[in-house]
């Protein structure tokens, strides 16, 4: 497994999380009896632009693992990695 396909991974991995948690902060006062409908309302925007931004996380993750090429993100090591990429962006 090369570098790259793992920082891409991990990257995505991390945002998805921060996006989770973001929403279930949301939740959790939106529980709360002292929060009035204006800010309730709020929240519901914000939780629908947070899972628009999941979807795009994981598309653009898709994305970006189909430009750089499966096969030769999970295939090569160390020098070998650096060349398939270049290839891979040579040849777009």
């Amino acid at each position: 497994m090369s570098i790259l396909f793992w920082g891409l991974t991990v990257g995505t991995i991390g945002k998805i999380l921060v996006a989770l948690c973001i929403l279930r902060v949301h939740d959790i006062m939106a529980q709360e009896q002292k929060i009035d409908d204006r800010v309730l309302r709020s929240f519901r925007t914000e939780k629908a632009f947070t899972a628009l931004g999941v979807i795009l996380i994981l598309i653009g993750y898709l994305l970006e693992v189909y430009f750089y090429g499966l096969t030769p993100l999970l295939s090569c090591h160390g020098d070998e990695c650096a060349q398939a990429a270049a290839a891979l962006i040579l040849s777009q």
